[in-house]
This record gives C-alpha cells, sequence and structure tokens, in this order.
C-alpha cells in the first residue's frame, strides 16, 4: 500500500500559501506596533516635522540698586527676519529694507553670505528693531510677505554710560562660550543673548532665565507657512532680580563731574560693611550700544581709541599707589610698635637721605625737618617714611603688606579683577628679578614706588580698614546674607590707639597746612592722603583716597580716587570730596551743594579763606569688633527669618 504524496504543484501552492501567511502575519505585525505600540510616538515624531520652534526670548532679571533704582532692565524689543527664499528675492527684500533698519551695503552683504551659508534657515536682519522701525514696515506690510516679526525682550540700561563698565552688557552666545561646561550643562543654546561683562557676566546664571518657544507649521521643503499664526507655545522663564549695593544716584554725581578729558577712576565703599557704592571709569561706553550685536565699525573704534574706553579702570588697571601706600607703611609700623603718634624719626628732613649707598630725595627738595606720625603724613615726607621702611626692614615691610591683602585680589563679585603686583618677600625679589634685593630696595616700597602696583578698588578696601576699626570686610555689589565674609577680609592689627595715630595725620591733610587744602569741605570733615604716582610712559598721576561721615560720628564712605596724566594728589582730591558731600548729604536729608570743596568757593569768591577755617566736629572710630559682628550678624537674621 502506497502512502499519500503530494505531486509537485500542490507542493508548490502550499509553499506558496505559506509564505504569503507569513507575510502577512509580519506586516500585521509591524502594522500593530506601528500603529498601537508605537503610534503617539510616530504621531509626535510627525507633529515635530510639521512644526518649527520660533523662539521666545525670556526677559532677563533687572538690576536694582540699594534704593531700588533701575540699574539694567528689559524693554519691548523686536526682532526681524526674512522667510528662505531664492537669493534674488532676499537681496531684493534687504535693499528695500535698508532705509527702514539704518541698513548699510555692507550689512547687507553680511546678511546674504549668512544666508547663502544656510539657503533654508530664516535670515535674521536684527535683533534690536525699535518699535518706530516695525511700525512703519507694518504700514507697508503689503511690500514684504515674507518678513516675520517677533516681539522679543531688549536689554536697556537707563543711565547709558555711566554704569558702563559695573553693569556690562549682554550678546549673542559664541561657539566658544557654548562649549563651556557651566552654559553646556544649563542647556543654553546657540541665539541665546548671555552676560558679556560686569554684573550681567557674573551673575549671568540668576539674570538669564530660560528661553520659551512658539510653534509654526512648515511645509515639506521645511518652508514657514504662515509665520503669523502658532500652533502651541512654551512661556519663557524670566530671570531673577538684583539688588546691588550700588548707589545710582551717586554713580551718576560722579560721572557728571569727572573731567570729561581726563582718564581716571572712582570706587566709593561703605567702610564697615564692604558695600560698593560706586565704581567708575573714564572714559566709558554706553552698554546700550553693545544690545544684541554691536555695529563692526563702532567695535573697531573703541578697540583702535588710545584711551582705552573699554578697559575697566576700576578693577583691572594697575598704579603704583604712590603717597597713598604710606599708610600701610605706618600701620605696619605702629603694629609693630616702632611707632606712635607722637614719634619722630632720628634724621630730620633736610630734603633727602642716604642709606645703603644710596641718596634718595624727599618731594620737597627744601625738606621738612623734624615730624611727628600725623606731621609726616600730613606733609607726606619721603624721609620719614623711609626711616620707617628702614627700621621694619624689607622682608617685613613686604610681610605686612601682603598680610594687608597688597598682594591679591580684592574679591570684588565682578569678572576680570587684575592681581596686584607686589612683593611677598625676599623670595619673590630672586624669583623675579634674578638677585638678592638691595638693602635700599625697602626705601622704594616704604613710600608706594617700586615693584607695587594696584587697583583703585585694593586701596578703598585698604583705607576702608582705616576708616571702620582696623578691619574691613570683603568688598560686594549685590546684596545677600554672608556678603562681604569672604577670605579677602583686611585686619590692620591694630587697636583704637594705633589707628588713632594714623586718624591724625589722616585729618591735617585737608587742614590749612595740609596737601589737599583744596580739597575741604565745610560740613564734613574730610580724612585723606594724596598721592603723585611716577608714571615712566608720560606724565605723574595723581591720587586721592579718603574718608569722611557726620560729625562726631562714625565714617559711612571712603572714596578712593585716580586721575591719569597730569594732575598732582592735590588736584584729584576735590573729585573725591565733592562725591562725599553728594552722598553724605542724600543720606542725611540734606539740601545739595553743587559747589561744596573750598577750591570752587574761594575762585567764585563766595568764601574768604579765614571764612572758611572752620571745621566740623571730628569723626570717631567704630568700637574694635563692631563691623565684624554686624556683619557676621547678617546670615543669622536671614536664617531667622526664614525659620518665622
Amino acid at each position: 500500500m502506497k502512502l499519500f504524496q503530494p505531486d509537485p504543484r500542490q507542493r508548490r501552492t502550499l509553499g506558496a500559501v505559506f509564505m504569503i501567511t507569513l507575510v502577512i502575519s509580519t506586516l500585521m505585525t509591524a502594522f500593530f506596533q506601528t500603529q498601537v505600540l508605537a503610534g503617539e510616538q510616530y504621531a509626535a515624531r510627525s507633529e515635530e516635522n510639521r512644526l518649527r520652534p520660533i523662539k521666545i526670548p525670556a526677559p532677563r532679571g533687572t538690576i536694582y540698586d540699594r534704593d531700588g533704582e533701575v540699574v539694567a532692565t528689559s524693554i519691548t524689543g523686536y526682532s526681524v527676519s526674512l522667510l528662505p527664499a531664492s537669493e534674488e528675492t532676499i537681496r531684493e527684500t534687504l535693499g528695500d529694507l535698508m532705509p527702514f533698519l539704518g541698513l548699510s551695503q555692507q550689512d547687507v552683504d553680511a546678511l546674504m553670505k549668512k544666508r547663502n551659508a544656510r539657503p533654508n534657515d530664516l535670515v535674521e536682519i536684527t535683533q534690536r528693531a525699535t518699535f518706530p522701525q516695525v511700525a512703519a514696515i507694518e504700514e507697508r506690510r503689503a511690500a514684504f510677505p515674507n518678513l516675520m516679526i517677533v516681539e522679543r525682550p531688549m536689554r536697556h540700561y537707563p543711565s547709558g554710560p555711566a554704569i558702563g563698565h559695573i553693569a556690562g552688557y549682554v550678546g549673542e552666545i559664541t561657539r566658544e562660550e557654548l562649549a563651556k561646561p557651566e552654559f553646556r550643562d544649563a542647556g543654553y543654546e546657540q541665539g541665546v543673548w548671555i552676560g558679556k561683562a560686569g554684573i550681567e557676566k557674573e551673575y549671568e546664571m540668576e539674570l538669564g532665565g530660560r528661553d520659551g518657544a512658539r510653534f509654526v507649521e512648515v511645509d515639506a521643503m521645511g518652508r514657514v507657512v504662515d509665520p503669523r499664526s502658532s500652533v502651541g507655545a512654551l512661556a519663557p522663564k524670566p530671570g531673577k532680580d538684583l539688588k546691588l549695593t550700588l548707589d545710582l544716584h551717586l554713580q551718576n554725581y560722579i560721572h557728571q563731574i569727572f573731567p570729561d578729558s581726563m582718564k581716571g577712576a572712582v570706587v566709593a565703599m561703605v567702610p564697615s560693611t564692604g558695600e560698593v557704592l560706586a565704581m567708575y571709569s573714564h572714559p566709558t561706553v554706553d552698554p546700550n550700544e553693545f544690545v544684541g550685536s554691536i555695529k563692526p565699525s563702532l567695535w573697531r573704534a573703541l578697540q583702535s581709541d588710545p584711551a582705552k574706553p573699554l578697559l575697566d579702570r576700576t578693577i583691572t588697571a594697575l598704579y603704583p599707589p604712590a603717597s597713598t601706600w604710606k599708610l600701610a607703611t605706618a600701620a605696619a609700623g605702629v603694629k609693630a610698635g616702632i611707632l606712635k603718634a607722637g614719634t619722630r624719626m632720628p634724621i630730620p628732613c633736610n630734603g633727602g637721605m642716604a642709606y645703603a649707598g644710596r641718596y634718595s630725595r624727599c618731594w620737597e627738595r627744601g625738606g621738612h625737618g623734624a615730624l611727628d606720625l600725623a606731621g609726616a603724613i600730613e606733609k607726606s615726607c619721603n624721609v620719614y617714611f623711609y626711616q620707617v621702611g628702614i627700621r621694619l626692614g624689607l622682608a617685613k615691610l613686604a610681610a605686612e603688606g601682603t598680610r594687608m591683602g597688597f598682594a591679591s585680589r580684592s574679591g570684588i563679585d565682578l569678572p576680570g579683577e587684575a592681581k596686584p603686583r607686589f612683593p611677598t618677600g625676599i623670595p619673590w625679589y630672586e624669583e623675579r628679578f634674578g638677585h638678592t634685593p638691595t638693602p635700599s630696595e625697602v626705601m622704594s616700597l616704604s613710600i608706594g614706588q617700586g615693584p607695587n602696583s594696584q587697583t583703585v578698588l585694593n586701596m578703598a578696601h585698604f583705607y576702608s580698614a582705616i576708616a571702620g576699626n582696623g578691619t574691613a570686610p570683603e568688598p560686594h555689589l549685590v546684596s545677600r546674607p554672608g556678603a562681604g565674609q569672604g577670605s579677602r577680609q583686611i585686619d590692620l592689627g591694630l587697636d583704637s590707639k594705633g589707628l588713632e595715630a594714623l586718624w591724625g595725620g589722616l585729618a591735617l591733610v585737608t587742614s590749612p597746612t595740609g596737601t589737599a587744602v583744596l580739597s575741604s569741605i565745610p560740613r564734613w570733615k574730610v580724612y585723606g592722603k594724596t598721592g603723585t604716582a611716577q608714571n615712566p610712559g608720560g606724565p605723574d598721576h595723581g591720587w586721592f583716597v579718603g574718608f569722611s561721615g557726620p560729625p562726631g560720628g562714625h565714617p559711612e564712605i571712603v572714596v578712593a580716587t585716580i586721575i591719569e596724566h597730569g594732575l598732582h594728589g592735590s588736584d584729584v582730591g576735590p573729585v573725591a570730596t565733592k562725591a562725599i558731600n553728594f552722598y553724605l548729604n542724600k543720606k542725611h536729608g540734606l539740601p545739595f551743594d553743587p559747589r561744596p570743596t573750598l577750591i570752587e568757593r574761594w575762585q567764585s569768591q563766595r568764601m574768604t579763606w579765614s571764612q572758611f577755617d572752620t571745621y566740623p566736629a571730628p569723626l570717631t572710630p567704630l568700637p574694635r569688633g563692631a563691623s565684624a559682628a554686624r556683619t557676621a550678624a547678617a546670615p543669622a537674621k536671614a536664617k531667622a527669618k526664614q525659620a518665622d
């Protein structure tokens, strides 16, 4: 008996049925996977291909001064872009927009180059169009069918050039910046505006916020169908606000009174807290001109300007401190027990002195005679301080200067602070110059010359310690709990008697016989020191550093001022004392006097020399530890407030 065996035709039929069944099953499985299991995923991907996000920039946080005045804010601006089109259409449209947006032929050529590199992308013409410009374009909307206008926040600085260096400016993030971990990890993308300098840069992560987006429909070629209609939107997250210790009115006033043709800087601080009241550098720049993108012609002009307006002279320029540094020598001498208020040096000033084979002159060729410490500070006698430095020795003087902060940055919460140049000891000289310093080197260092270059902020910080109680908190610009309590605080190591010895000389500097008598103001007693710094590259620089407060009270403001090339310290004083007068009058609610200094009153014949010889009651130093206790209590108070 034979078993049933299908013929070849039946075998082929069964094989075909099996293959068809397998293919149909595979297709059905794939369809089920695509339509049911992964349907939402593919639908979302399809939607992404159909929609394009148009960025909605987040408004940056507002920056306020100590009184709530606006330092930097965001106002309504507009970005103007062209939809993808042919090269001829784009060029023609740009030509038509030239009179409305102030475009030059160079701008058009640059935009065309950008368009040709990526022909399917939007061509962003500007990010800072104004309302009048947009309104003029909208009136002629029919002539620009391929134009897209998006409202966006635009940074604005109401005080303009007065706060150019301290506020900084914003601009589009670069590829190099995007590669940095702090931006990459925070999710920053191309096209975002970030802080490029000043407070804007230092506090970018707080001020910046996070951008949102609105979604527009695109066709199969990736072109926007209708730029004015949105399918959906993701709201931006605004940046956080900042409150500064800055006094904007004082900052603006300093901008007004600073000699327009001169270069220099002014720093004002509260000595007991480290709060920075003003930081002004001249010549300055208007940060409003940097918003979005600065014009290449303006950037080239700023970079080639010999006056260097981009240089922040408060923290990035270094100057020999000259005679203003004699107070550091005096402080070191008092701390070491070499000096007291009535101490006289064994060699009287006869115009100079010899030591270790070197003869060094005093600035007064006729000499000052025998002086005590107060008289030496008043007259700024080189010979007196030569002898103090010799008694201390170079190693000791360098060590004390380093301890008082002259070899390190102040710690201000701003980017770009320069490190001072100061010898930390004998090995520093050997490493830097390749030989052991001569014994007479101490003479130069003791009067603020030699390898000693400081920022204006560093000098204000040091004098804050003298004006306070021998200590100075770390300088800071943002007001928050714990500010000023960093590692850069200064402690001179002096008691009240030691401080009074220094104050005695500083009080005489603005007296009728002092070097800064023309800087005197009748309402406020000013303690200060002048200095004339030698400048190998040209005329000398003039210094004045001083402090003041209400009669009989404690110092409330320290001001350090330098003016480059051509002025002596006695000429610089009026700028500083006028700033002091403005701030104290404002703080205590007194009438403003636009011409408060002796030199101005004498020139206007409103006051004679004899009439002016009446001075307010002297100030009193803070008790030892008062400022430290006050600032140390700030974090505890904030913590208690949070607990409540």
